[in-house]
This record gives C-alpha cells, sequence and structure tokens, in this order.
C-alpha cells in the first residue's frame, strides 16, 4: 500500500485580495501563498515532501476558485513517477473554476522513469466567463544519465469537462510512437498547452492568440522537428 494523499485549495475574494484556505491529508503540502503581481492574484507552489510517487501511491488534488478568484499554481520540481514493479501510480486533478475566475495550472514536468505504471489526470470544470491556461509536459526516462525509458506505461488524462479530451497511453515498447516521424520521432520529451475560457471567445481575441502563438512557435530552434 502506497501514500494516499490529499488536498483541497479553496480560493475567494476578499477586500480585493484573493485568499485561500485549504485541507490536506497525507504527505501533500502547499507553501506560502505569494503575491509577486499583487493582491489580486495568487501564487502558490505545490509540495510532495517524499519527492516522487512509487507503485501504489494516489495524489488527490481538489482546486475550487469562487467567482473572481484568480490563482497561479506551480510546482518547485517535476513530479516524479518512479519504477515500479507493477502497481499504479496515481495523481488526479480536479479543478473547478467559477464565473469570472481564472486558474493557471503550470506545473513543472511528469517525469516518467523507467519501469513506471503511471496515471496521470487533469480535469477542469470551467464556469461561463471564466478563464484557464494550463500546460501537461511529460519526460521519458533520463536518457543523458543512461537511464531511457525501455519499460513501462505512462496514461495521460487532460480534460476540460464537455469541451475538450486528450487522453492516450505511452507504452514503452510501443516502437512506433516512440520513433515514428508520425509519433515521437525520437523525443523524449512531449507537452501540450491549453489557453480556454467559459464561454465563446471573440473572433479579435482568438486571432491575436493564434498570431502570437505562431509567432513565438516560428522563432524557436525546435520548429521544424516534429514529435
Amino acid at each position: 500500500m502506497g501514500w494516499q494523499a490529499k488536498l483541497r485549495l479553496d480560493y475567494s475574494v476578499e477586500a480585493q485580495r484573493c485568499v485561500a484556505r485549504h485541507v490536506h491529508e497525507g504527505p501533500l503540502r502547499v507553501l506560502k501563498a505569494l503575491y509577486p503581481e499583487g493582491d489580486r492574484v495568487c501564487h502558490h507552489v505545490l509540495v510532495h515532501p517524499p519527492s516522487g510517487l512509487v507503485g501504489g501511491d494516489e495524489l488527490q488534488i481538489n482546486l475550487h476558485l469562487q467567482a473572481g478568484a484568480h490563482a497561479l499554481i506551480t510546482t518547485p520540481g517535476a513530479t516524479r513517477f518512479y519504477g515500479s514493479d507493477g502497481l499504479t501510480a496515481q495523481q488526479h486533478v480536479q479543478a473547478h473554476v467559477a464565473e469570472d475566475a481564472t486558474l493557471e495550472w503550470l506545473p513543472l514536468e511528469a517525469l516518467a522513469y523507467n519501469r513506471c505504471q503511471a496515471h496521470n489526470q487533469a480535469v477542469f470544470h470551467l464556469a461561463h466567463g471564466s478563464r484557464l491556461i494550463a500546460w501537461d509536459v511529460t519526460a521519458l526516462g533520463l536518457p543523458h544519465a543512461n537511464q531511457p525509458f525501455v519499460q513501462g506505461q505512462f496514461q495521460q488524462h487532460l480534460e476540460i469537462a464537455g469541451t475538450w479530451l486528450e487522453r492516450g497511453l505511452i507504452d514503452a515498447k510501443d516502437q512506433r510512437l516512440l520513433h515514428s516521424p508520425l509519433g515521437l520521432n525520437g523525443h523524449t520529451c512531449v507537452s501540450t498547452l491549453v489557453f480556454a475560457q467559459g464561454h465563446a471567445m471573440a473572433d479579435t481575441l482568438r486571432e491575436q492568440v493564434v498570431a502570437m502563438a505562431r509567432e513565438l512557435c516560428e522563432s524557436h530552434p525546435l520548429r521544424w522537428q516534429s514529435g
């Protein structure tokens, strides 16, 4: 039996300041709230003192942003899914973002060690008028430390409830997925960035966002590489 840990974070606006309250069970914590952007945006760093997940571990993170709240949540380092003898290590994130609230879910990468059995899930529930920017970054193994990802499975699930779903299984034995030009093409890191609203986006804003994204991609040194 592994670690079973839960963390609930509630964000609300009081006297024009975004404040947070939290309840936790097990080895899952949040550091002191920070306000580098001013009182309206609460920055939080999630920490898992065991520094990684092994088979049988399960982390449950529940986020609730009330109307007008704005939270940025990150981690101090990678979420490490270590090798397993068969049991699955799991992380489940559920976020509820109320009207006119904004969530920035920006953890550092999930690191899939060789022989891991992992399930990494994040589901976002967006109310009308809410906003979300989130990313999911997965690194496979430690190839530069002679610890490549050659055994194990990593299951991903990224969802905006009722609107969008991306999920997949990365199996270390699936050579077509890992090495095909239509797959990862030999790369060991894959990521997804999402910007969404709880209502239809104005055409002008959509065009501006797409233009900025294309400009950033076209200036990146890896722009011509697939995977």
